[in-house]
């Protein structure tokens, strides 16, 4: 499955990435995950948020 949502990601004149951080919630301690597709030059600049 994963395999297939990259690869549609690389189609077209565009390459997209795939970004997932894991992000602590301040208010229940949780962790959650955010996912963001994105140019793969923002990819740090996301992570680093």
């Amino acid at each position: 499955m994963a395999k297939k949502s990259v690869a549609s990601l690389q189609t077209g004149s565009k390459r997209l990435s795939k970004a997932i951080k894991m992000v602590k919630s301040p208010k229940t301690g949780a962790y959650m995950f955010v996912e963001s597709i994105m140019a793969p030059d923002l990819v740090n600049d996301f992570l680093k948020k």
